[in-house]
């Protein structure tokens, strides 16, 4: 695609105002960094409060008599087990029991929205449109729809005078409508970073005024696309396309607590699922430290064990936390122990790396925002 036909989302030009770096990804312009650079974003994000332009993101909507139940069977986890303004982390799978894309389920009392990935939005809404079963619309809203994502242990003493939502009251994975800075959006404690935050939904019309009321001085510092991989990375979050794609099932990804076989639903992939959990996966993905100074693994980086090619790197990165090469690869499911040893061919250089537990990073604010009763 060339650079005249990507997408930009509503904060364009406001991303150009702060001289970010701007570069192709999932088919739009989006900032990568600011002059501050990804490591200190990284660490603002970690200490304080930053705030991502994620409107590339995609937003489907279902409504009608039957928009839960057919949610429930074009996804694998239970959306019968929400309540109005709950939100569950979901998968929607091909027939072999892959991923399609992963997604977020939002169910509100009169409708359904799903957000998925950006690269995914032409093929997600193919795959769904066809299964289209029983009574129940079905909208892309994704250019209806402007997104910021709040993150950060300072989040909610940035956003609760701009509300007159109770935050304190808003758990973890559930979401409110009602209005920030005047603008009419509803609000979910959700996120991709490990802290604690909010993703804000609203109609791009208003994102000059929601962008000035949440980023400038003794606010919200903005925050690019790298700080936001190297945080999930951080956390051992999947990323569609390198973690999870179509030829990984939710087993080998760590991700079986999304299954949901037993939901009384006949979903997309429950047939493969249900053959791959009574055998086992034969392989699984494990987070992994370099023991090596001053060598980065990155995406597609051949991995050995044993002397035999077993994998590529799936994320890799450094961790401006934890101070060392960290990343993503599937193992044999019995070399999946931490402190397992491999070798990473880095641009011909072979370097050992060792299993480590997930998440790499443990020290996040979310898990001291409220959860679920």
């Amino acid at each position: 695609m060339s650079e005249t036909e990507l997408k930009r989302t509503p904060f364009y030009e406001l991303h150009l105002s702060l001289k970010a770096k701007m570069i192709p990804f999932a088919g739009f312009e989006m900032p990568v960094q600011y002059p501050t650079g990804i490591t200190k974003e990284h660490e603002i994000v970690r200490t304080s409060v930053g705030v991502f332009d994620v409107s590339h993101m995609g937003e489907f909507e279902f409504s009608g008599p039957d928009r839960n139940a057919f949610v429930n069977r074009i996804t694998c986890n239970d959306v019968g087990a929400l309540r109005d303004g709950q939100a569950q982390y979901s998968a929607i799978l091909s027939d072999q029991g892959t991923f399609v894309d992963d997604c977020i389920v939002y169910r509100f009392d009169d409708r359904v929205m799903m957000v998925v990935n950006a690269a995914n939005i032409e093929k997600d809404w193919e795959f769904i449109t066809r299964r289209k079963a029983g009574n129940v619309r079905i909208k892309n809203i994704s250019d209806e729809v402007a997104l910021l994502a709040v993150q950060g242990p300072a989040s909610e003493s940035l956003l609760q005078p701009l509300t007159k939502i109770d935050l304190s009251k808003l758990h973890y994975y559930h979401f409110e409508v009602g209005s920030v800075a005047g603008v009419e959006c509803f609000v979910a404690r959700t996120g991709y970073t490990g802290e604690d935050g909010f993703e804000l939904f609203f109609r791009p019309a208003h994102a000059e005024v929601m962008w000035h009321a949440l980023v400038g001085p003794g606010r919200a510092a903005p925050v690019g696309l790298g700080a936001r991989d190297s945080l999930r990375l951080e956390m051992g979050y999947p990323l569609y396309g390198s973690d999870i794609d179509e030829t990984i099932n939710p087993y080998e990804a760590g991700l079986g607590w999304i299954v949901k076989l037993d939901k009384g639903v006949p979903f997309v992939g429950r047939a493969a699922l249900e053959r791959i959990k009574e055998k086992g996966p034969a392989r699984r993905l494990v987070g992994f430290r370099c023991l090596e100074k001053g060598v980065i693994p990155r995406h597609g980086y051949d991995v050995y064990l044993n002397g035999y090619k077993v994998d590529i790197v799936r994320s890799g990165g450094f961790s401006p936390t934890l101070k060392e090469a960290i990343g993503t690869t599937y193992l044999p499911i019995h070399s999946v122990a931490p402190g397992t040893k491999f070798v990473i061919d880095c641009r011909g250089k072979k370097v050992e790396a060792e299993v480590v537990k997930l998440p790499f990073y443990t020290g996040g604010s979310v898990k001291r925002a409220k959860k679920p009763a």
